[in-house]
């Protein structure tokens, strides 16, 4: 167990929102999410950002084309590369629930190299982890994530995996933890 890191962010108080803020955060708890759990309340200092950034997210976590599963495999491996602990947190459930084996997960956590079960998940790290390390994508694993997952869920896996590199920005230099989290899953 952890001590909380201090946020950088004034605390939020729904009861002084401005009406920009108020219209966020209704269309965030309407929405298919229904909680403020992550970036949320840092973003929500800044209402027109937050308004664009929790709209693209709520794409890119739904509508990418890809199965839940995917696209909770490629957040955990943002998650680890950003060491992102809320990002992590919230998510690690969500991907288990999903299908994600904990094996996987634990593997992606540690920064053991992954063994897969499913040419899938393989595909999808192997698309996330050349993006980080490479700041591109090869000739080959594109392909196989076009002829897989064809064209637009191909561009809509670069859009996920950008959008939640800053998740994990904002969560990381806002010092912001997840709603209820008391353990750590990367060292600090």
């Amino acid at each position: 167990m952890t001590q909380p890191q201090h946020p950088r962010l004034p605390a939020f108080e729904a009861a002084s929102a401005t009406p920009e803020q108020k219209a966020v955060l209704d269309e965030i708890l309407s929405g298919p999410r229904g909680n403020l759990n992550g970036p949320f309340l840092g973003w929500i200092h800044s209402p027109q950002l937050a308004q664009h950034a929790q709209r693209l997210g709520a794409f890119c976590r739904y509508s990418t084309g890809l199965p839940l599963r995917l696209s909770e495999l490629a957040i955990l491996v943002t998650a680890q590369r950003w060491q992102a602990q809320a990002e992590w947190y919230i998510h690690y459930p969500i991907a288990i629930e999903a299908g994600v084996p904990e094996a996987l997960a634990e593997q992606i956590r540690t920064g053991v190299e992954p063994v897969f079960e499913e040419a899938d998940d393989a595909l999808i790290h192997a698309f996330a982890t050349e993006l980080y390390d490479t700041k591109r994508v090869s000739d080959a694993t594109y392909a196989l994530a076009v002829e897989r997952f064809g064209h637009e869920t191909t561009i809509n896996l670069v859009g996920l995996l950008g959008y939640y590199a800053l998740v994990a920005m904002t969560l990381n230099v806002f010092g912001m933890r997840a709603q209820g989290q008391t353990t750590l899953p990367f060292p600090e």
